[in-house]
């Protein structure tokens, strides 16, 4: 599909209407891995329409023969009679490291690989994990990265690994969805302190959910051999998706917001959003089975934000502050420069065109909003990374014609994230070939 860019424009700071969210892709990844692992026992319900779920979902089918289909409501389960020995999950990260803890157990030889931003994304911590626990793992270019050759035979050689808790979370959850499938269970060690916890008690729920029991001692977490239950996980609307336009109703003068779906009881990590964003004034309401948001004028008082149980929430917040002029510090974005692209490198690059500095002190990251300047027009660069794109997309409230790079890049997460800001009163245009209107 050929990139193509947009214009972002909005009238007036008034924004108003109700916005039906797409399924989780954090849960909805969970839930197709486990569904695939419980051979059919175990059902997903309101899968997410984001490219990275459909993504695994396809691989998924591909890879299930007869007696293991995976139970995808609606889904396609034909038989494929000639599985691929090499799989691309192109850009998709949380596919990449969900695979390669879930191939090894599958019995066959195959080749996983992605795009050339994925390629430079490091999986060695988790290839070295699997390699202890019995898989025979190769790399096929550069050690420690995809492409990597996983080879039959998986053979259990212990029950125990230690995995350091300060790096992606996603490696953490790879293993301990696949622990109860493990012929001796597993007990997984986190070493130091663990970085987006959340995310990790969100597997273990719908572990839970799915019959699958565990202990959590100190930093250990032991799961064992157990078989799933009969039962559907129900993936609810996405909370990442949410925070944009959270971070739409902050930056607008009056806002009136309608979220179905989501529940103040929920498992994902990024919910969090409704605390962070209550102090720019946001309120949620939780009533009539969603989250109501309002704004009110309100005093920012909050310097430091740690966004280490929250990264994917990182590039909001912070443009939320830097467009308001709030000098805040930032803790916890440790895991931001291996993502889709190095997002401290894009933050400070795109914040830049508003005059704003983002700067690296050790561990810290502090604005520096001293020269910032609402332009008539800016052009985003959103390098290849969805959050890039939708967590600038709200500056549109305040410049009046708002270039976004690659539109389509939203589908990895948020396919409708043009479409409902249209219904909530954004105009998307196509740009004149000279860069105008």
């Amino acid at each position: 599909m050929a990139k193509h860019n947009i214009i972002l424009t909005k009238q007036g700071k008034t924004v108003k209407g109700t916005v039906q969210l797409t399924g989780s892709k954090s849960e909805c990844n969970r839930a197709l891995i486990i569904g695939a692992l419980s051979e059919g026992k175990v059902k997903v319900e309101n899968m997410s329409d984001a490219a990275d779920a459909v993504t695994l979902a396809g691989i998924l089918r591909e890879l299930a023969d007869g007696s293991k289909q995976l139970a995808v409501a609606g889904a396609d389960k034909s038989e494929i009679e000639h599985p691929k020995s090499e799989i691309n999950i192109g850009p998709a990260g949380t596919a990449m490291r969900f695979l390669t803890a879930y191939l090894p157990l599958q019995g066959k030889e195959i080749t996983l690989t992605g795009s050339v931003r994925m390629q430079q994304r490091p999986i060695g911590i988790l290839v070295d994990a699997m390699r202890k626990l019995g898989a025979e793992i190769d790399y096929v270019n550069n050690e420690g990265y995809p492409p990597i050759k996983i080879h039959r035979g998986f053979q259990q050689k212990t029950d125990r690994i230690s995995i350091k808790g300060d790096i992606s979370s996603q490696y953490i959850t790879a293993l301990l969805l696949i622990a109860s499938s493990l012929p001796q269970g597993l007990s997984l060690e986190i070493e130091g302190e663990l970085t987006s916890r959340p995310y990790v008690e969100m597997t273990l729920a719908m572990l839970k959910q799915a019959g699958i029991q565990h202990s959590w001692t100190d930093h250990v977490i032991s799961i064992q051999n157990q078989p799933f239950a009969e039962t559907a996980l129900l993936v609810e609307p996405d909370w990442s998706a949410a925070s944009y336009w959270y971070a739409i109703a902050a930056l607008s003068d009056e806002a009136e917001l309608f979220l179905p779906g989501l529940t103040s009881y929920s498992l994902q990590g990024d919910s969090v959003i409704t605390e962070l964003m209550a102090n720019f004034g946001i309120t949620s309401v939780f009533k009539d089975g969603g989250v109501y948001l309002t704004k009110e004028p309100k005093p920012i008082f909050r310097k430091i934000f740690d966004l280490k149980e929250c990264p994917d929430l990182a590039q909001t917040v912070i443009v939320v502050c830097a467009a308001l002029g709030h000098d805040a510090s930032f803790t916890g974005l440790e895991t931001l420069k291996i993502k889709e692209t190095d997002r401290i490198l894009a933050l400070q690059t795109e914040l830049a065109k508003i005059g704003v500095k983002l700067i690296e002190k050790g561990q810290v990251y502090k604005l520096d909003t001293s020269e910032k300047q609402i332009p008539q027009r800016m052009f985003v660069n959103t390098y290849d990374d969805h959050r890039m794109a939708m967590a600038f997309a709200p500056l549109a409230i305040l410049i009046p014609e708002l270039e976004i790079e690659d539109a389509d890049v939203v589908e990895k997460s948020y396919p409708a994230f043009w479409k409902d800001l249209v219904n909530a009163g954004f105009e998307v245009v196509q740009p004149s070939p000279k860069g105008g209107l």
